[in-house]
């Protein structure tokens, strides 16, 4: 290998930029109409005109570039290697015509000469780089430098940067530091890059499908505007295309995505990456014989072309089938050990697979090969902060926490994992072998590093991969934390039916269980009816069943995309209801084996259009029956109004949901407490589960605590306790309510369900210590006052006292000697503590050594 250190050569670039810049002054209408052509799409006339241009003798070399990319684009390969090879008689020197010319050589099977056409590349700019000190030239060599492993930096402050300083109005320069920006994944950089791109030259549609590109992580509605804007400017533009294909496989659309590919084979009947995507459709499809069919299609113009596992590798682990995808990656890597995308997402499947030893050591390589990798940065970053996590084990759980947390919680971790274990592997006829992995994360960012490799992901608390399931810690979710328990048994619940399904599942059924369960294990958790829910249904936006995995791809709204999720429960609570929970395991066992979900549920539940409009009238008659008395309309009452105005309105109609929740809210802020009763009574009178974060109950408990009714407080705090599983200020004040009136089982309650939603607050531990002691349960008093003594407790040595009497009296005198003797280290004159230990060591004395824990 001649080119060995690719900063040598970037010298050789440098003397190229200090050279001057003469733009290419190809004026020639001719020229003009050509290149319209070409970002028209009209592929064929624009090779046609170039050919008579060249013919006639035309000495620009850009006919020679648009010539060769105009039959690369229609997949006339043979034809262009004879191109190629007369453009290179005529410009021998050309490293623009040689650059396009190794895509030419590749896709002809001819990986040798694509080879030494590199190599010359190389040569021709050290021996002569006055040569190419055109703009066209510089950023064919800083495409060229990269592709050998130059330094990105280098390239974009020293190649791409001089350009845009010297020729500001060509777009050039912007758009091949957008495409450096996406493969470095710095979405912001090449957002700003194209955007720039976009303002000199707006009707190309590679700088809108660039701009599509770097806005989807971030804005996928912009994203697709840019991606429709780049299409519309040529309908044949495949890379467009093959977004869309993306698209619509991501929504398990895979008709339309046929279609879409069919479109593309049109322009192209030999496009590598068209190929790919039907094999993910036929592997989709269960249909091996016609992927492998495919996959050699895609490889029949390069054998070794690593791009084409690769994408199909990482279209199957994005259906979370990653033993399958990381195959694929492996394939594509016996092809070219150093093609670094798939060794990244090697990577990243072995570490969803539980493989972290070779995981984390390919992520150690590409950073190492790449230094600007920013997922590899962020993973081997990462990696560091984990092997400080505490790992806990038991009953096939490896559960990794950050250590003050698993010290504080990890126990309540494990047994939730037991239960949900038990109840679930037994529901669904499942028996889990090896180990299940659960990394809990108190910072955001390092949950989303490890679940997408980037951050971001603000809206998921939790992710599972089937052997795997990372979350976000309560820590990490600010003073309003979710319930971690439903969270966790939620993602549980994918493990037990992705592992059923062998990760064959479309996600509506997989998202659909998962928030089934949560309700039928606590009827707090999970998503219900409300009123945002039951006007959407009614309005007619609910998605048709064989849809609506899609409406979890780009949804209009946030709320849009919680709706997926509970119409998604609400399909499956319909089928349980509709045909039994073995008919859903039967679903389940056939999606195991490969078929198709639509193929299976029309074997048990009959056609899709027949389910869509039964489910449909299902879903209304779930609506309807929400609050049926209550009256959901707008009141369309003035933005302000006067609390008399208020109260005549609500008299002419009284029922109605909003204009009480106003008419009440009013009362209340003008501290008329005794008033504000009635319109609230009404409230819970007519909509009794209403959990909204202004319902009826919370108001009427601010009510009651103002007029000193404390009964009656307590009373509503318990009716919404046992409706929302997030309440965690409505359970700390029950806490507080039964611990003056001695209620310990009540606070015991609240204690837990506290801990469920925050276990990180000292005060759930403090009162479950407190009314655990007071009722005898010894286990669980020790248990809380340990995760106090975590918490730097206001009074450390009255806990570890607290803690040696409990464990003196279950027996453990080792640990009651330890916990006593801590008491003391912190209050020496202590003098109830120094009796204590006297009587622990005489028992130790005493007891004998067989007898001792």
């Amino acid at each position: 290998m001649l080119f060995l250190c690719p900063r040598i050569y970037l010298r050789a670039a440098l003397v190229v930029a200090a050279l001057g810049v003469l733009p290419s002054l190809a004026s020639a209408a001719d020229i003009d109409e050509a290149q319209r052509l070409f970002k028209t799409g009209q592929y064929e006339q624009c090779a046609k005109l170039a050919a008579e241009a060249i013919e006639d003798g035309e000495f620009t070399e850009t006919w020679r570039h648009l010539k060769l990319r105009s039959e690369l684009a229609m997949g006339h390969y043979a034809q262009a290697k004879v191109s190629l090879a007369s453009a290179l008689k005529r410009y021998p020197n050309s490293i623009q015509i040689r650059w396009i010319g190794v895509r030419v050589q590749r896709m002809n099977g001819e990986a040798e000469a694509a080879a030494k056409a590199l190599n010359e590349i190389e040569q021709m700019v050290k021996q002569a780089p006055w040569r190419y000190r055109d703009a066209g030239s510089r950023v064919t060599l800083g495409r060229f430098l990269l592709s050998r492993g130059a330094d990105a930096k280098d390239v974009l402050g020293q190649i791409y940067n001089k350009i845009k300083k010297d020729l500001p109005r060509l777009p050039e320069a912007f758009v091949a530091s957008g495409e450096l920006a996406l493969a470095k994944h710095d979405y912001g950089l090449a957002a700003e890059a194209f955007e720039k791109a976009l303002k000199l030259d707006s009707e190309d549609p590679a700088i809108h499908f660039g701009l599509a590109r770097a806005l989807e992580p971030s804005d996928l509605q912009k994203s697709r505007q840019a991606l429709a804007a780049a299409l519309e400017r040529n309908e044949n533009y495949v890379p467009g295309l093959l977004l869309l294909v993306d698209d619509h496989v991501d929504a398990e659309r895979y008709a339309e995505a046929e279609q879409v590919v069919a479109r593309i084979l049109k322009i192209n009947r030999k496009e590598p990456a068209a190929w790919a995507y039907r094999a993910v459709l036929a592997h989709l499809d269960n249909d091996a014989e016609k992927e492998n069919a495919c996959r050699d299609k895609a490889l029949s113009t390069w054998a070794e072309n690593p791009a084409v596992d690769h994408l199909i590798g990482k279209k199957l682990s994005q259906k979370y089938r990653f033993s399958e995808g990381s195959a694929y990656q492996r394939q594509a890597l016996a092809f070219d050990a150093k093609y670094l995308p798939a060794k990244m997402q090697l990577c990243q499947d072995l570490l969803r697979l539980g493989q972290e030893l070779e995981g984390w050591k390919l992520a150690d390589e590409v950073f190492k090969e790449d230094g600007y990798s920013v997922v590899a940065h962020n993973l081997t970053t990462l990696r560091d902060r984990l092997t400080k996590f505490r790992t806990l084990k038991s009953d096939g759980f490896a559960v990794r926490m950050e250590d003050r947390e698993a010290a504080i919680y990890g126990q309540r971790v494990l047994d939730l994992l037991r239960r949900a274990k038990e109840t679930l592997c037994k529901k669904y006829d499942v028996e889990l072998d090896g180990t299940i992995y659960v990394e809990i994360f108190p910072r955001q960012q390092d949950f989303a590093i490890r679940t997408f490799g980037l951050p971001g992901g603000a809206g998921f608390l939790g992710v599972c991969f089937g052997r795997v399931i990372t979350m976000n810690s309560p820590a990490s979710q600010g003073s309003s934390p979710s319930n971690w328990e439903a969270v966790l048994w939620h993602e549980f619940a994918h493990v037990v039916t992705l592992n059923k399904t062998n990760n064959k599942m479309p996600r509506w059924l997989s998202e659909g269980i998962s928030v089934y369960e949560e309700r039928q294990q606590n009827a707090a958790w999970g998503q219900t009816m409300n009123p945002r829910y039951r006007k959407m249904v009614l309005d007619g936006e609910l998605t048709p069943v064989s849809q609506l995995s899609g409406a979890f791809l780009a949804p209009k709204s946030p709320l849009h995309l919680q709706f997926a999720y509970y119409e998604s429960s609400l399909v499956v609570e319909y089928l349980i209801e509709k045909h039994g929970l073995e008919t859903l395991k039967r679903i389940l066992v056939d999606l195991g084996v490969g078929m198709p979900i639509n193929e299976s549920i029309r074997r048990y539940a009959g056609s899709l259009d027949a389910l869509d409009k039964a489910f449909a009238e299902y879903a209304k008659q779930r609506a309807e029956s929400l609050a049926p008395e209550a009256d959901f309309s707008d009141p369309e009452l003035p933005p302000r109004v006067d609390t008399e105005t208020l109260a005549k309105w609500n008299a002419d109609n009284p029922d109605n949901y909003m204009g009480l929740k106003r008419y009440a809210k009013q009362l209340i802020a003008e501290k008329k407490w005794t008033q504000a009763k009635p319109p609230l009574w009404r409230l819970l009178k007519l909509y009794p589960g209403d959990t909204s974060g202004d319902n009826s109950l919370v108001m009427l408990s601010v009510v009651y605590r103002e007029l000193n009714e404390t009964a009656k407080e307590r009373k509503a705090l318990e009716r919404l306790a046992a409706l929302d599983a997030d309440a965690g200020d409505v359970y700390l004040r029950l806490m507080k309510l039964a611990a003056a009136e001695k209620d310990w089982d009540a606070v015991k309650t609240n204690a837990q369900r506290m801990l469920a939603v925050n276990p990180l607050l000292r005060a759930p531990h403090r009162h479950l210590a407190e009314a655990a002691e007071k009722t005898g349960d010894d286990a669980r008093a020790i248990a809380g006052l340990r995760a106090l003594l975590v918490m730097d407790p206001l009074d450390p040595a009255d806990v570890h006292y607290r803690t040696a009497k409990l464990l003196h009296r279950t027996g453990d005198l080792p640990a009651a000697r330890r916990e006593v003797l801590m008491s003391l280290e912190e209050a020496p004159r202590y003098r109830a503590a120094h009796r204590l230990l006297l009587t622990v060591l005489e028992d130790i004395k005493t007891t004998p050594a067989e007898k001792m824990p």
